[in-house]
């Protein structure tokens, strides 16, 4: 169970949904435990096998198992809760009980994923499901489900609430993903295996912080070989391959190709990402076990001017 979440991640929510709703209510996001950092209190209810327990505010993000209740106060038009797990983790939302009033405009519904600014973590191109099915509405009609599964380590519920009094409560729960695919890291340092069996699928795993990442391991099934991207060169003709992306937004679809890894080789290959979002995305055509071993760690200011042997160029998109 982690409770490592910094708070670079809530600077870049906040900011994200100042641009998209200007009328957010963020008033509580700076108060005390703004990512459920663990206390003396909540170290005794763990440890006690307890639930854990308290109240959502309208922009919250969670990274703990627990039973979690919102009730509006006041009028809320935009709110939202992102959740996060471990990259090996998958998140359960248990709605246990619901009070909002469909018909006066309120609405709970739940993304497969994170959405900011029309951003989405997966991408369309990563995720299994179509975007209209990584919805879940509880406003339609015959339709909802109680219980909704995430299909990576990250999802998160967006409401509105109109009448004080109303709200809803929820569980979440953390189940192992023997083969994760797309991940947000919650850290700015660490060490992952990536492992797609014999299936067509893309996986992405995303670094929201400028990072030096190091591929020591890869296994597409290809002769040895490493390049750097070129507009007129790329791997695509060999049908596996794994591309570092760099940027500043969320989508990795939107975000610029820094290297083609096209070929099976040990490392250790080296590059600096000084960008606000690294992605190690991982493409299958589904005629290999391709495996990809990496680390990363936060880029410090004094590794802006090292260079080191067997490194890639630094690089960062300004903009994207």
């Amino acid at each position: 169970m982690s409770f490592r979440l910094p708070c670079h991640l809530l600077l870049i929510f906040l900011a994200a949904f100042e641009g998209e709703s200007r009328y957010l209510e963020v008033r509580d996001a700076g108060e005390s435990e703004p990512f459920l950092l663990l206390d003396a209190e909540l170290k005794r209810e763990l440890s006690d096998g307890q639930l854990y327990r308290r109240a959502l505010r309208c922009l919250d993000m969670l990274s703990i198992e627990g039973q979690f209740t919102f009730t509006a106060e006041q009028p809320q038009l935009h709110c939202a809760t992102f959740f996060i797990g471990d990259p090996e983790e998958l998140i359960t939302i248990d709605f246990d009980f619901v009070n909002i009033d469909c018909q006066a405009g309120d609405f709970l519904k739940v993304f497969d994923g994170w959405i900011l600014k029309g951003e989405k973590f997966p991408s369309s191109l990563d995720h299994p499901l179509p975007t209209s099915e990584r919805y879940t509405d509880f406003c339609d009609g015959d339709h909802v489900r109680r219980t909704v599964r995430s299909s990576q380590n990250v999802a998160m519920i967006f409401f509105r609430i109109h009448d004080p009094g109303n709200g809803f409560t929820l569980t979440i729960k953390k189940k192992t993903n023997l083969f994760p695919c797309n991940a947000i890291s919650q850290t700015p340092a660490g060490r992952f295996t990536m492992v797609i069996p014999h299936q067509h699928r893309n996986c992405s795993f995303s670094i929201i912080y400028p990072v030096v990442i190091k591929i020591s391991d890869l296994m597409l099934g290809h002769l040895n070989g490493l390049h750097l991207k070129k507009p007129s060169a790329g791997c695509g003709v060999t049908g596996d391959f794994v591309e570092l992306l760099g940027g500043n937004g969320l989508d990795p679809s939107r975000m610029f190709p820094v290297a083609d890894l096209c070929h099976s080789f040990h490392g250790p290959a080296q590059m600096k990402i000084s960008c606000d979002n690294t992605v190690l995305r991982m493409v299958s055509s589904g005629k290999h076990i391709n495996r990809v071993t990496f680390e990363y760690h936060q880029l410090e200011q004094h590794e802006l001017a090292n260079r080191e042997e067997n490194s890639l160029e630094e690089f960062c998109f300004s903009s994207v």
